[in-house]
């Protein structure tokens, strides 16, 4: 008889403020929940927007994308006479109304739902919200901890508009209807509704007095150089009132409406259920402390497309549509940054089935021997503009087969792998193809960016890296590995795979290496036939993936290189300081920020394969697991609980990007655990 697995602890990420907090201090701090559509709600910790991403209901509708349903909620309490803002805005004009910083005592992740505690007069409160697994719902709920009763009244401010569009330059006025006991709110008559519901033990009445709000300043987007002045409209607020020991819960969805009819409380002690039993398929030793909390972090990523296509293909098959969301707020999913997530957010994490339907996924999507880079917003097509994510496939397929065993995924693959190498050996689009002289590959079409540093503005491709990129040639070689290994164990004819790997070996080690910097070139037959001697962390992959490219008397020569050049406590540069092209910072405006892209700025998830690289010559975990220490520390900073996409070159490292990337916590969280010691 097999023993039951204790149900564990939800880790708690948790700050407090005894005094209230000083709104400079929170107001970097932000917040997110997803609902694994790609829907999510996201803020900053004293409540006050700072980005058109942000809202409390962002939903991802079909063939439309991920849409800003309700912007925020104004919540004015009344205790003993006196009227508290709980929530902050910050006016074009440059003042802020509202106190909530100064009333905000504490604030805690409780696993992945957010909890705010306000003292507001004599009486103490908490805000729990969370999104619904699986639907487009959220459930906010207020509690009364201590002191007198409250009155609240919530006023919400729907902004109904795509979460990347540019802000309203005129007044948005919603259709409102109201139906009993909820209300529903639309852009116009045939836009899909907003139902929202109060849940209270008083009277909670619906007061349809309009409000336009004041010009809502997003900082954030101004310093990007967007648009960032939003001026929205309300069509009401609830009246209710907060008494001792009792709740009151909001429901808003465009979902059907009998999910109003379900009992809020009871809808957050299931998240709570679904967040213990992530935590009960991982190792023992990944259940608590940081590891826990990159699971669930993890978790926030993968999603069930809502694309009409693939919903189709399902379920004539039978499978799972499953993706992954490259990064919070603004991208989708992304397949280089999905095939490179894939064990750290699927396979460490016990989800194997999970893992198996993603890649069956994008197996289905593959075209002209390659993988979608991405699917568009809102669409259901991808865009096969990428060199590298068909070779991250072969890479991410193993990585399934090493911990699954399952030879049923091997033999339905098998026909589309060797397909794909096929293709690259004869050419396929954006003049991605091997050279018959070296067997190397090459890629580049004037006008695209085809590695995954792929910055361009104004049709500036920041880094085009056209000719034989090293990490391609490092994943080719890779890839035909692979093969030879997958056809032995098929039965199939391994010879043609093994001599292109034996080519491609020879002419790596032959063009790469560079004795001028003791390290490799970063592309070879570049443009006008040129080799780039720029340090970069690109060569890394030549040591850490499976079947390494580089002779073994050179890793310990480029990894001192690495450490010394690239290495930062929170990733690798992309660019070593001293290269003429070398940008410290990624702030500015877009062509600002995309110049340093790629040009020095640090990428938290090149940490991965620098520890694996650095196993592979010691076995001494413990200076592997000292570069992670940055990581775990981020954890309480920008997108709390999350991994930024990238950081400035230089000290203070600041997070830049998007609060929460995939590929940042899932080589963060794989290679936590691979350094774990007992």
């Amino acid at each position: 008889m097999t023993a039951a697995i204790e149900s564990p602890t939800l880790p708690r990420l948790s700050f407090s403020w005894p005094e209230g907090a000083e709104l400079a201090d929170v107001l970097t701090r932000e917040w997110l929940v997803t609902n694994g559509r790609g829907g999510y709600a996201s803020g900053t910790l004293p409540g006050c927007n700072t980005r058109r991403y942000h809202g409390l209901f962002i939903p991802g509708l079909e063939k439309k994308g991920r849409t800003v349903m309700l912007a925020r909620l104004n919540e004015e309490a009344l205790v003993g006479g006196q009227k508290y803002r709980l929530d902050v805005e910050e006016c074009a004009n440059g003042t802020q109304v509202g106190g909530g910083a100064r009333l905000l005592r504490g604030f805690h992740l409780e696993g992945l739902v957010p909890h705010w505690i306000y003292q507001v007069g004599e009486a103490r409160i908490q805000r729990t919200l969370s999104l619904v697994h699986g639907e487009n719902t959220l459930v906010v709920v207020w509690e009364h901890l201590s002191g007198p009763e409250v009155g609240l009244r919530l006023r919400p401010f729907p902004a109904l508009r795509m979460h990347d569009d540019k802000l309203h330059s005129t007044l948005l006025e919603p259709c409102v209807l109201l139906l009993d006991s909820r209300v529903e709110i639309r852009a116009r008559e045939e836009a899909p509704p907003m139902r929202m519901r109060l849940y209270s033990s008083a009277p909670a009445p619906f007061v349809g007095l309009r409000q336009t709000s004041a010009q809502q300043l997003y900082r954030v987007e101004k310093a990007r150089g967007y648009d960032h002045v939003e001026t929205l409209v309300s069509p009401g607020y609830f009246d209710c009132t907060l008494r001792p020991g009792e709740f009151l819960a909001m429901c808003v969805t465009t979902e059907v409406p009998d999910v109003l009819e379900r009992n809020p409380q009871e809808t957050l002690s299931l998240e709570y259920e679904r967040e213990r039993r992530l935590l009960v398929k991982v190792p023992p030793a990944a259940r608590t402390g940081v590891s826990a909390r990159l699971v669930l972090a993890a978790d926030q990523f993968i999603i069930a497309p809502t694309r009409s296509t693939d919903e189709a293909w399902a379920r004539a098959v039978g499978q799972d549509v499953r993706s992954v969301i490259a990064g919070y707020h603004w991208f989708t999913d992304w397949g280089r940054d999905t095939m490179i997530s894939l064990e750290g957010l699927t396979l460490s994490t016990g989800r194997h089935a999970t893992a198996a339907a993603i890649l069956r996924t994008f197996h289905h999507h593959v075209r002209d021997g390659l993988l979608p880079n991405l699917f568009p917003e809102g669409e259901s097509e991808g865009l096969y503009h990428t060199a590298d994510a068909t070779l991250w496939f072969f890479h991410a397929v193993d990585r399934y087969l090493q911990h699954t065993k399952d030879e049923q995924l091997l033999r339905d693959f098998y026909p589309t792998l060797a397909g794909i190498i096929a293709h690259h050996q004869k050419g396929t689009r954006h003049n991605i193809r091997v050279d018959p002289k070296d067997g190397l590959l090459s890629q580049g079409e004037e006008g695209y960016q085809l590695t995954w540093m792929d910055a361009k503005v104004d049709g500036w491709v920041v880094t085009p890296r056209r000719g034989k990129a090293v990490e391609l040639n490092a994943l080719w070689f890779n890839a035909l590995r692979l093969m030879v290994e997958w056809s032995e164990r098929l039965g199939e004819d391994a010879r043609p795979y093994a001599a292109a790997a034996e080519q491609a070996h020879g002419s790596f080690n032959r063009r790469f290496w560079n004795p001028a910097t003791g390290c490799l070139f970063d592309v070879v037959d570049g443009e006008n036939g040129k080799e780039d001697p720029a340090v970069r962390p690109n060569q890394v992959f030549a040591i850490s993936l499976k079947n390494p490219v580089l002779r073994r008397d050179k890793w310990e020569p480029v990894m001192a290189k690495v450490r010394e050049h690239l290495l930062t406590p929170v990733g690798l540069r992309s660019l070593a300081p001293g290269h003429p092209d070398y940008k410290p910072n990624y702030d500015g405006d877009l062509r600002a920020r995309d110049a340093a892209y790629h040009q020095g700025t640090v990428w938290g998830w090149l940490i991965g394969h620098y520890v694996d690289a650095t196993l592979k010559l010691t076995e001494d975990k413990r200076d592997a697991r000292a570069v992670l220490e940055g990581m775990k520390q981020h954890l309480e900073h920008s997108g709390v609980g999350q991994i930024s996409e990238i950081f400035d070159a230089t000290e203070p490292f600041r997070p830049r990007g998007c609060i929460a990337q995939a590929w940042s916590v899932a080589e963060t969280l794989r290679v936590f655990l691979k350094t774990d010691m007992p």
